[in-house]
């Protein structure tokens, strides 16, 4: 009995400290994600490219109204991201391959609407051709895009999406571990004639 008035002056302490008014709740958090190690297998020959991708990766075909038969997405399930692909002969036509590479640009430029940066490069691929790699920041539809071709043939143009509403900046993980399958892409891009 004798601790009984220390017991309930210690209650009373601990539920009148005010702090209940000053309540802050937490911010909301983002799941971890466990990314897998990456292991490359080679495109199926069915089209006028091929390249090694990765395995957690799938390929489907484009179903858009408009696409033409060597269209693809790279879907990247476990992620909600794809990699859309999309090739166009260039039938030795310089004008044709203006077009191409103009409409890329704009497709890109779309973006600087909501993009903090756009930043191009071009890079000399291990095959010794060049493709041109758009990154984008900010809260952007697409993050990474790229353009190469060889000029007299092919045009192959690809662009990162994510189908989730999930902010840039916490799929930043993510970002960078599909443009390093991007670059895996590209640096084992071949040329075939179907």
């Amino acid at each position: 009995m004798r601790y009984l008035p220390v017991l309930l002056m210690a209650l009373l302490t601990a539920c009148g400290s005010g702090e209940s008014d000053s309540y802050v709740p937490k911010p909301k958090g983002y799941p971890r994600l466990d990314l897998p190690v990456a292991r490359y297998k080679p495109l199926e020959p069915t089209h006028p490219y091929a390249f090694e991708y990765n395995q957690v990766a799938r390929i489907l075909r484009d179903t858009f109204a408009r696409s033409e038969p060597d269209w693809i997405f790279i879907n990247y399930p476990a992620f909600h991201a794809s990699v859309q692909l999309t090739y166009k002969p260039v039938r030795n036509d310089v004008n044709r391959l203006r077009a191409m590479l103009e409409d890329s640009y704009k497709l890109a430029a779309r973006h600087n609407i909501k993009a903090y940066s756009i930043e191009q490069r071009k890079i000399r691929l291990k095959s010794g051709l060049e493709a041109s790699v758009i990154d984008l920041t900010g809260e952007v539809p697409s993050q990474v895009q790229f353009v190469t071709t060889d000029s007299t043939t092919h045009f192959l143009r690809g662009a990162l999406y994510f189908n989730t509403a999930t902010e840039n900046d916490s799929l930043q993980p993510v970002i960078a571990y599909i443009r390093k399958d991007i670059m895996h892409l590209l640096n084992t891009l071949t040329w075939r004639t179907k």
